[in-house]
């Protein structure tokens, strides 16, 4: 499972001119699902995000989580985080998992923020989304449950 995590200012999400989530101060999330992810990895990146401390202290230091400064996340499901661009120039999504075990897995994903206590709102599954992303800093964090960057 891949996460693109945006601090942000604010972030929102319409679909068909219809906004369906919409935060203020807090973390985007882009999410990416793949075949082999499991529940496991939808609570590890739950818990990492939570907890990720890419929020500045009155010292001006990365110390704080989006959990210590009661902001929030919008959670947006992007499949096209685990495209593989290594050959040709056509992405090859073989390593994406299909609609229904990511849609499974996705919402696992919000249910563990919100278990830990952060308040969620997120974006439409499988559908053509506007996300506005108004990046703070920027700061931006590629974490991935498989790998180590």
């Amino acid at each position: 499972m891949r996460a693109v995590v945006q601090r942000v200012t604010k972030g929102r999400v319409t679909v068909e001119n219809e906004v369906v989530g919409d935060i203020g101060p807090g973390l985007v999330v882009l999410l990416g699902v793949g075949r082999e992810d499991t529940i496991e990895d939808a609570r590890y990146l739950a818990e990492k995000i939570a907890r990720l401390r890419i929020f500045e202290d009155p010292e001006g230091k990365m110390n704080v989580s989006v959990l210590d400064t009661g902001g929030a996340v919008l959670a947006v499901s992007q499949f096209t985080l685990m495209g593989d661009c290594r050959k040709g120039r056509r992405p090859s999504f073989s390593e994406a998992a299909a609609a229904s075990p990511a849609e499974r897995l996705y919402e696992d994903f919000v249910a563990s923020l919100r278990e830990a206590g952060v308040p969620v709102n997120t974006g439409r599954f499988q559908t053509t989304m506007l996300v506005e992303i108004h990046n703070h800093g920027p700061v931006t964090m590629l974490l991935d449950s498989k790998k180590v960057f």
